[in-house]
């Protein structure tokens, strides 16, 4: 049976080479689309970082307008009841504040410039603002990548009077880390309801780069003067402490073995006012970045049912034409008592003779192409969608602030590499369709006798 197989498909090579390409092809496409998803499952996990399991409260501005600034007006209290349930391990909330540097200046560009009434100017000359946080390396805009540390260290729960500075602001002022700056309250600030008139002396503990992918009106806008802390700082130049501060939002970290949603939705059942708050899925803060990952597992996906079922139809048809083309051969082994079983099992060896070097081409070929071919795929994807989050983040009102990063980031590369198990699955359900087809093909010849075969031979 082997060696009729064999010199079966050594005689056909054009019939054989026919088949062998279009296995080759359709197990090429089926192996990238599995090694697509696979890369894009990893650049995903990286691009998301720490924040995959977690969420954040903010405010909802249908009933909460915030701070007079239109600030987050987030209590302390509700933030401190969501932390101390049992499904959290960690968070991180932020204090938004403005305040003047003492003894320095700010950065400003000709477009912060052109837009400085003389008001303005004298009430805000070396106003920054101030982003108070508990850990610096869960801020969003460290997760996002709007801004990364270039020197020094992270902020720290336990640090007091630290700041994190902008290099260039840095530069500008002959600052290094370990150097000690003062920060004032503005009394001109809308949010510094209070009046406080606070001074605050901290020490620089790192410096980050990070520059605004959209246009600012005003210098405070500008990535470069703001100047990130710790809670206690941003807090006090508005006359507050660390438990009667008016956090802007806070983000939740929820143990890996966790169910997000079922987390929440235990969380609903504390003791705060919810009409005021929305808890949202911090991947949601990034729509630029899962569209780019849905879409591509869309692509993928379809690329795999499409190898598949391409592949099915044509092998079937040519199957199909080469058993047509064989009946007198069938013929002649039913004849000699040759059952049915083992010429089917003839089909299957020569098939099987065709597709193991198809498969073993497919690994190579996919090997060479997959990195270019999925990253064309990937800058189609996130082309069409940076048209559509133009859009939507100029309608949002987002600034030039860093959520805008996070509104418009997407995944930038795939690494794209053939792994044993997507070649395992490829061989698998290829070998299905290939088998199916082989049924399909063959059943109506097999079902007939030697005679009826030979008559319609003629």
């Amino acid at each position: 049976m082997i060696k009729n197989a064999v010199a079966y498909v050594t005689r056909k090579s054009l019939k054989s080479v026919i088949i062998l390409l279009v296995i080759l092809s359709m197990s090429t496409l089926s192996l990238i689309s599995l090694s697509i998803k696979d890369a894009t499952n990893k650049a995903s996990e990286e691009a998301f970082g720490n924040v995959t399991n977690s969420f954040s409260i903010e405010i909802n501005r249908q009933v909460n307008p915030g701070t007079p600034r239109g600030g987050g007006n987030v209590k302390g209290q509700d933030i401190k009841k969501i932390s101390e349930n049992e499904n959290i391990h960690s968070y991180v909330k932020r204090i938004n504040s403005v305040a003047d540097l003492v003894d320095h200046d700010i950065i400003e560009t000709q477009e912060t410039l052109a837009y400085q009434s003389p008001e303005r100017a004298k009430n805000f000359k070396r106003t920054v603002m101030l982003t108070g946080v508990n850990d610096s390396s869960k801020e969003t805009k460290f997760v996002s990548g709007a801004y990364k540390l270039t020197e020094g260290q992270h902020l720290q729960d336990q640090d007091k009077n630290k700041v994190l500075m902008h290099k260039d602001l840095a530069e500008k002022n002959g600052l290094k880390v370990g150097d000690k700056i003062k920060v004032k309250s503005n009394l001109f600030d809308a949010d510094n309801e209070k009046g406080a008139n606070e001074t605050v002396e901290a020490e620089i503990k790192g410096l980050f780069d990070g520059h605004n992918n959209a246009g600012v009106s005003v210098a405070q806008e500008l990535y470069e003067n703001t100047l990130i802390t710790d809670i206690s700082t941003a807090a006090k130049v508005y006359g507050n402490t660390e438990d009667t501060a008016v956090y802007q939002d806070a983000t939740f970290f929820v143990k890996g073995d966790k169910n997000l949603d079922q987390v929440i939705k235990e969380l609903g059942k504390l003791d705060i006012n919810w009409r005021e708050y929305n808890l949202v899925k911090s991947t949601s803060n990034y729509p630029a970045l899962q569209q780019s990952i849905s879409g591509i597992y869309s692509i993928a996906n379809k690329l795999f049912a499409g190898s598949l079922i391409f592949a099915g139809a044509v092998v079937s048809l040519l199957l199909f034409l080469w058993m047509n083309a064989r009946k007198k051969e069938i013929a002649v082994l039913l004849s000699l008592g040759i059952s049915k079983t083992k010429i089917f099992g003839q089909f299957l060896i020569e098939l099987m003779l065709i597709s193991i070097p198809a498969f073993i081409g497919s690994y190579f070929l996919a090997s060479c192409i997959g990195d270019n071919l999925g990253n064309n795929i990937l800058n189609k994807v996130t082309g069409d969608i940076a048209k559509q989050t133009a859009k939507e983040s100029s309608a949002s009102q987002l600034g030039g602030g860093a959520e805008i990063d996070g509104f418009n980031k997407t995944l930038t590369s795939l690494d794209i590499s053939i792994l044993p198990k997507s070649m395992m699955y490829v061989i698998l359900f290829m070998s299905l369709v290939l088998i199916l087809s082989l049924i399909i093909s063959s059943s109506g010849i097999l079902k007939k006798s030697p005679k009826d075969l030979l008559i319609d031979n003629k």
